[in-house]
């Protein structure tokens, strides 16, 4: 009796057990990769690589936005750390205004005009503002600006008198202190 076995429509002769893999007159198609497998690996090795691709591109984009939102934090930390900057530096010229009061001989202004330099100061502190210290340091342009060079018994290169002080906000100096600046011996 013939039947279908299933496999592309090849016929065979049923044998006394009825398994066409046992009976002598069954032939069983070879396991041979036809066009439809290849593609089928094919394409899967295509999306493999997409997916793959796809992931790299993701982790680059995923770090990307991770360094770009480290930078933001960082820069919006440092604007708001400065944002006073300008202010500090029109406070600090009254500062050296009422330094230059203080000097004067009238006593009961005198006496006066140190308390409020003291709140200013205090007021400057608080907000990270400190005046530099110049005289007997190394000549820095950083942070000095040379009005004045002049002979002295000190090194070459030492500042040795300060006309105006110089401010730092934080890490950062918002005024140089304009100093003179030892020759050396001549």
């Amino acid at each position: 009796m013939a039947h279908m076995n299933g496999e592309r429509g090849k016929a065979h002769i049923d044998g006394e057990t009825g398994d066409p893999a046992t009976d002598p007159g069954t032939v069983i198609p070879e396991q041979v990769e036809g066009p439809d497998q290849i593609c089928a690996d094919s394409g899967t090795d295509t999306l493999r690589e997409e997916l793959k691709e796809l992931n790299e591109k993701y982790l680059r984009l995923a770090a990307d936005f991770d360094n770009y939102r480290k930078r933001t934090e960082r820069d919006l930390d440092t604007h708001i750390r400065y944002a006073i900057e300008k202010f500090a530096v029109e406070l600090i010229e009254v500062i050296d205004n009422f330094d230059r009061a203080i000097t004067s001989e009238n006593s009961k202004t005198h006496e006066g005009l140190e308390q409020i330099s003291k709140l200013f100061r205090t007021l400057l502190e608080q907000h990270g503002i400190t005046p530099v210290v110049s005289v007997g340091e190394k000549f820095n342009p950083a942070v000095h600006e040379a009005v004045v060079c002049i002979p002295s018994e000190q090194e070459e290169g030492m500042v040795i008198e300060e006309f105006c002080k110089g401010y730092r906000m934080h890490d950062k100096i918002v005024r140089c202190a304009k100093v003179a600046v030892s020759k050396g011996k001549e």
